[in-house]
């Protein structure tokens, strides 16, 4: 009997500094959060889908949404609270409840922008290739440079700067664009990280990876979901 069970976390406290009750606030007409828990939901992959909150208000529209909510203590959501730890704390809860995933999904509410099915294919791929963890990133065509003191350093080979038609597969790079983790429950135990082990990944287009942060991202954010429609 090795049957996969996939759980998903959506964590979600209710304080925010920079936008107050940033969760809930309204993006494309639904409360921020809600988008997270209907791609959760729409994967055929995913057993159940868990929003942790120490918030009256997240936690009704989460329910509303379809979602189950743990219950997190003041403690763990407080401005200095680990998303790690949330993690932790949902494991322990299961565990109470003898609740026992083998897989685990982590979906970040600041980036409610997700290609379709994209979640199965991602859990698809981790499954076939045996992975620890994966997470989603996405190319970027700017160019990195590292500053040290008053000098800047180019990460990158300027003498021969790629036009951005030209960029090769190992001139591009990515960047962590906090939509989607996977792990193994054991690798997170082990490990008290999300990341880890034989990591892998799945590329969402550029477009999707702006997160939100600010009151204007949300704007912004907006724009970007038209266009992609």
């Amino acid at each position: 009997y090795c049957e996969m069970s996939i759980f998903c976390i959506i964590p979600a406290r209710g304080g925010s500094k920079g936008v107050p009750h940033k969760n809930v606030a309204p993006f494309l007409g639904q409360p921020l959060i809600s988008h997270s828990i209907k791609y959760a939901l729409e994967s055929t992959l995913v057993d159940r889908v868990f929003v942790s909150t120490d918030d009256e208000q997240i936690s009704k529209i989460s329910r509303d949404n379809g979602a189950e909510v743990i219950p997190r203590p003041a403690e763990l959501a407080g401005d200095t609270a680990t998303t790690e730890s949330a993690i932790s704390h949902a494991i322990e809860w299961w565990q109470e409840q003898n609740l026992n995933p083998t897989t685990i999904v982590l979906l970040q509410a600041t980036s409610p922008l997700r290609p379709k099915d994209s979640l199965d294919k991602a859990l698809k791929k981790f499954q076939a290739e045996g992975f620890d963890s994966l997470l989603s990133i996405s190319p970027t065509h700017r160019f990195f440079w590292r500053v040290d003191g008053l000098e800047a350093h180019a990460e990158y080979d300027f003498m021969n700067r790629p036009r951005r038609q030209d960029m090769t597969e190992s001139d591009i790079r990515y960047v962590e664009n906090g939509s989607v983790y996977i792990f193994l429950l054991d690798h997170f135990i082990h490990r008290e990280n999300r990341l880890g082990g034989k990591i892998g990944y799945t590329i969402f287009p550029e477009e999707y990876s702006p997160e939100i942060d600010t009151l204007s991202d949300f704007t912004l954010l907006e724009e970007i979901a038209e266009n992609l429609e």
